[in-house]
């Protein structure tokens, strides 16, 4: 069973959960966008010698929300994980991103390479971008959501079964990969369930970040990483993702069949990639 934590960073709480021996090769996990820690929980017991830490990002599964009127920008997210490192005591550590969360772990990889011993990302790479023309209504777009967010009647499931359905429809997840997500994602209302989630999550971004920033990002990345691809997933249809891979040196792309969370849907191959990855002592 993995163990519970709590890391007080300076501005909010964020949970964890975590694997391994506390004596293990230090391994920081970053779940997606709308998920949680327990995206982990099919994959950290298939990686012995690794201390791997999976947090609830901010506004997900059970840390603290961002204060009102705030939004979730992309790169506040960045100093949140550097908080949580240096909750654990952790001055050099390793990466692992799915999704929103490989975006996050590559540009903390860029940011800090004094401290970054490898990262590895499944199905994320950066985050995304916009056409710069949807700029203006993007940032309108999104000012009108905070503002009637008052207003906005959250869903309420009569149960868990209700709620793990929902998820599915919405993902084309498997039943049991959304009832991992959704036992650590809702919380009772009334005499139903609602998301833990911050509604926030779902608005449109008021600012996005341009493709050649990002690039800047990718070509920072010192550490040697592996990202992970699942064969009817997102990236592999993305072709400006391949300038992305181009910037990072030490780059290994690996493509697994399934599709957008391989890690949860069916972890082994992924095992078999990350452990050797992260115990390795030289490339």
């Amino acid at each position: 069973m993995p163990e519970e934590l709590e890391l007080c960073a300076p501005h909010l709480r964020l949970a964890a959960r975590a694997w391994g021996s506390p004596d293990g090769i230090p391994v920081l996990a970053v779940h997606g966008w709308l998920d949680n820690a327990a995206s982990f929980d099919a994959l950290a017991p298939r990686l012995p010698g690794v201390r791997l830490v999976a947090l609830d990002l901010t506004g997900h599964g059970c840390s603290d929300h961002r204060p009102p009127g705030a939004h979730y920008h992309f790169v506040d997210f960045i100093p949140d994980i550097v908080a949580a490192a240096d909750a654990l005591g952790w001055e050099r550590f390793n990466l692992l991103g799915h999704s929103m969360g490989g975006g996050i772990v590559a540009f903390v990889a860029a940011i800090l390479p004094e401290r970054i011993g490898r990262v590895a990302m499944i199905e994320g790479l950066g985050p995304p971008t916009s056409n710069p023309d949807d700029g203006p209504a993007n940032l309108r777009k999104a000012i009108e959501q905070m503002n009637a967010l008052p207003r906005k009647r959250l869903p309420v499931y009569p149960n868990l079964e209700a709620a793990i359905h929902a998820r599915c429809e919405a993902s084309g997840l498997s039943w049991a990969a959304a009832a991992t997500l959704v036992e650590r994602g809702v919380q009772p209302v009334g005499d139903g369930f609602g998301w833990r989630t911050d509604p926030r999550l779902r608005f449109v971004s008021p600012l996005y970040l341009s493709e050649p920033q990002i690039l800047a990002y990718m070509a920072r990345i010192a550490a040697p990483a592996l990202l992970i691809c699942g064969a009817d997933g997102y990236l592999v249809k993305r072709a400006y993702m391949r300038e992305r891979y181009a910037r990072i040196g030490g780059l290994t792309v690996k493509i697994l069949p399934g599709g957008h969370h391989p890690h949860l849907e069916d972890p082994e191959p992924c095992a078999r990639l990350l452990g050797p990855f992260f115990t390795r002592t030289s490339d």
